[in-house]
């Protein structure tokens, strides 16, 4: 039987930043925070499932986006009551903004929706769920 969604590993090229954005602009929370045989490793708290993120002990690139034509997870989803504001606040931060808060096109689970890149260029989109969700 599942229980739900568990965690998702990704990859940082500087593990501070990554949790300055994710922890202290997104709101997760850092709840482990250790070196690994191959750097170090964090695990963030959405309160509904984790990021693992493995800052290695090597050079990282910039994540690229995933074409259309080959498979692989294009972006990774937060949901927030109020898009517009947490977009505010991260254009002040000095965020890149993708794609402005807008409405959702699959409106009966969306309602409002806006994309940011993460410090390593991850595609992170933010959503307001339609009521109900």
């Amino acid at each position: 039987m599942l229980l739900g969604f568990e965690h998702v590993g990704m990859t940082s090229g500087n593990l501070d930043q990554t949790i300055g954005f994710y922890c202290d602009l997104l709101g997760l929370k850092l709840v482990l925070r250790k070196l690994h045989a191959r750097g170090e490793l964090a695990f963030l708290d959405t309160g509904s499932g984790m990021l693992e993120v493995l800052a290695p002990n090597a050079d990282v690139a910039r994540s690229r986006d995933v074409p259309p034509h080959e498979a692989g997870i294009r972006h990774m989803t937060l949901a927030y009551d109020d898009v517009d504001a947490i977009i505010a606040r991260l254009e002040e931060a000095g965020v890149e903004v993708v794609e402005r808060p807008r409405d959702a096109i699959n409106q009966q689970f969306l309602k409002r929706l806006a994309f940011v890149r993460d410090p390593d260029g991850i595609l992170v989109e933010l959503v307001e769920r339609a009521s109900g969700r």
